[in-house]
């Protein structure tokens, strides 16, 4: 089997991620026309895995390094399976709810019994968080919610940044209100890297990350605080008042429930890395890569790009996103693709999952 740089560095055994923080949105329509392909999508939570089924696609195959991050999905397609949406919203924790260990079992039903198992096991923290809350990344923005905010910002700035405003006015509510001393120390200190590496992130995560994290947060925040419409923003929302408010990603949307649910055996799930994808000789149309580059040192980034070209059908598009580390074609195979400059600008100005520093969207040449 094809081994992964990062399997030898991180841990993998526990739920890194409960939801995913990458917008769907944007990568749906990055994607282009799947219709009737097979497409292939780092599993993460499994939220953008199931939004490509939007795309009618023949099937999307799902692979991840982590048993617990397939679980996530897992947990999902039983929740689509079985619940209504104002259902599925309660135990994600988009929405309050009483009743989520109930739903969980019910979710719960029709998976294999190691997946039960798994979830049994934080029963107890579904039913206070919700299941998209019980991740390392969500407790550590649950820490930064409930003892670092209110240091620093009133309850009622902290509401205000939801208004509906124009540019102009969230560059004033930014600059007077929010952008104050107090909280450019919080962020210089929540957001180092250390921190991060032992309360966010994976510390191996930030061994090829030129720069520092909180810089980057500071900017990132400047552009879903003013580039984009904080009310809007479903992550914003989450991090700031720990639920999605009237804002969701696009996979928890009602529109979309329906539609996924009717696809879910499309969906096929393959433990492992995307490496032993490509060593399958299997072709696909289009792939969902999440921030994977940037955990590779360049040498293995150019390695595995190579045979996701080799892996990739004509016309298929590479969708990518990076934080603090620049992953683009390698050199050695810019002349096989195409970058999609117009479209990678107008979706980077949209992208509500504001961490990211670059969205990239490679075209494979017919």
């Amino acid at each position: 089997m094809a081994i992964s740089e990062i399997e030898a560095k991180a841990a993998f055994d526990h739920i890194r991620y409960a939801q995913l923080w990458e917008d769907a949105d944007i990568l749906t329509e990055a994607l282009g026309d799947c219709v009737g392909g097979t497409l292939v999508s780092i599993c993460s939570a499994g939220d953008n895995a199931l939004a490509l089924l939007t795309l009618d696609p023949a099937k999307v195959v799902v692979v991840d390094l982590s048993p617990a991050q397939i679980a996530c999905l897992k947990l999902r397609i039983g929740a689509f399976s079985t619940l209504t949406h104002a259902g599925f919203l309660e135990l994600m924790g988009a929405r309050p709810s009483t009743r989520r260990k109930a739903l969980l079992v019910q979710a719960l039903e029709p998976l294999d019994p190691p997946t039960q198992a798994f979830w049994r096991g934080l029963a107890e923290e579904v039913d206070f968080h919700g299941a998209g809350g019980v991740g390392k990344f969500e407790r550590y923005f649950r820490i930064f919610r409930t003892r670092m905010l209110p240091l620093v910002h009133s309850r009622q700035t902290l509401k205000d940044i939801f208004i509906p405003r124009g540019i102009a006015e969230r560059q004033t509510f930014y600059d007077r209100r929010f952008n104050t001393w107090r909280w450019r120390v919080l962020l210089k200190l929540f957001f180092s890297r250390f921190v991060m590496g032992r309360m966010g992130r994976d510390k191996a995560f930030f061994d090829h990350v030129a720069g520092n994290p909180a810089d980057h947060v500071a900017r990132r925040i400047h552009h879903a605080a003013v580039g984009t419409d904080p009310a809007q923003n479903p992550y914003l929302h989450w991090i700031i008042t720990g639920t999605h408010g009237t804002a969701l990603p696009m996979t928890w949307r009602a529109e979309h429930f329906e539609v996924i649910r009717a696809r879910l055996d499309r969906i096929e799930i393959r433990p492992g890395s995307l490496e032993a994808f490509v060593a399958t000789g299997e072709k696909a149309d289009g792939f969902n890569l999440s921030d994977i580059f940037e955990y590779m040192s360049p040498a293995f980034f150019a390695q595995v790009y190579a045979g996701i070209i080799a892996a990739a059908a004509p016309k298929a598009r590479l969708v990518y996103w990076n934080m603090m580390a620049p992953r683009r074609v390698p050199p050695v195979h810019a002349a096989q693709v195409t970058r999609l400059r117009d479209l990678e600008d107008r979706l980077k100005a949209q992208d509500k999952a504001f961490f990211y520093s670059d969205f990239v969207i490679e075209e494979v040449r017919g």
